[in-house]
């Protein structure tokens, strides 16, 4: 039996469905950007935008990460008015990236059989952790609204380590914080790369799990239970045997 689980986010929990690249987004973050002083066309805010994100990866230390590196994002939002000459705190730049994350969500909901999965958890006395791939940003506040936030023994995000998954540094770091042993923890995630074959190469066993936002699996799934419904039900039941 495991005592701790380790999940990813979008596509294993959380349903979401984004678009960054919908004329409508830059339209209305440009006027969002000049309102506050820093005047930008759509066409110029999005080439700065995707400019700045990568200057912040070539900025990474490199003993920061292995093989994939992860920008702040908020640094992206904060120079986007400061290249402009205005002055911008991280509470404005958090703010101006929810507002980002708002207009390119079209929807965001917990898949079915998240809390009793949870709940399964936490009575076989097992610790539940968040290892994802994203920005404190944008997901600390959506898992906020969803529920789950006070669910998690601890979250990591890859925006606030410099680095992500497939890189087994993020994973080894989330075991040395909180002594975790790699044969009493299971990572669970929808992608067989970056939550599967990530894990594999930490030590870890995983759950693999099929859901309508999985990238195509190519080759061998490294996972010890594979559910190709993407079920949490199923997950629960392959776990627990409920």
């Amino acid at each position: 039996m495991y005592k701790n689980f380790i999940f990813d986010l979008y596509g294993t929990l959380v349903d979401i469905n984004t678009n960054e690249w919908k004329p409508s987004l830059w339209k209305n973050m440009a006027i969002l950007y000049s309102m506050g002083g820093a005047a930008y066309s759509a066409k110029e805010l999005k080439k700065a935008y995707y400019s700045f994100i990568d200057d912040e990866i070539r900025n990474i230390p490199p003993d920061r990460y292995l093989t994939v590196p992860e920008p702040q994002i908020l640094n992206v939002f904060k120079r986007l008015y400061t290249d402009k000459g205005v002055e911008c705190s991280d509470d404005t730049a958090a703010y101006t990236g929810r507002v980002f994350r708002m207009l390119s969500l079209k929807y965001i909901r917990l898949y079915d059989g998240v809390k009793e999965l949870f709940e399964a958890i936490r009575s076989a006395g097992g610790k539940i952790y968040l290892l994802s791939n994203a920005q404190r940003i944008f997901t600390e506040p959506e898992i906020r609204m969803l529920g789950i936030y006070d669910e998690f023994d601890d979250i990591m995000i890859s925006s606030d380590e410099g680095c992500a998954k497939p890189d087994k540094m993020f994973y080894l770091r989330l075991l040395k914080k909180h002594n975790l042993k790699p044969e009493e923890s299971i990572m669970i995630g929808n992608d067989h790369i970056t939550d599967i074959k990530g894990s594999h190469e930490a030590g870890l066993d995983s759950l693999y799990l099929y859901t309508n936002i999985s990238p195509e699996p190519k080759g061998e799934i490294l996972a010890k239970y594979k559910i190709m419904s993407g079920s949490l039900i199923e997950a629960r039941k392959a776990l627990f045997g409920e």
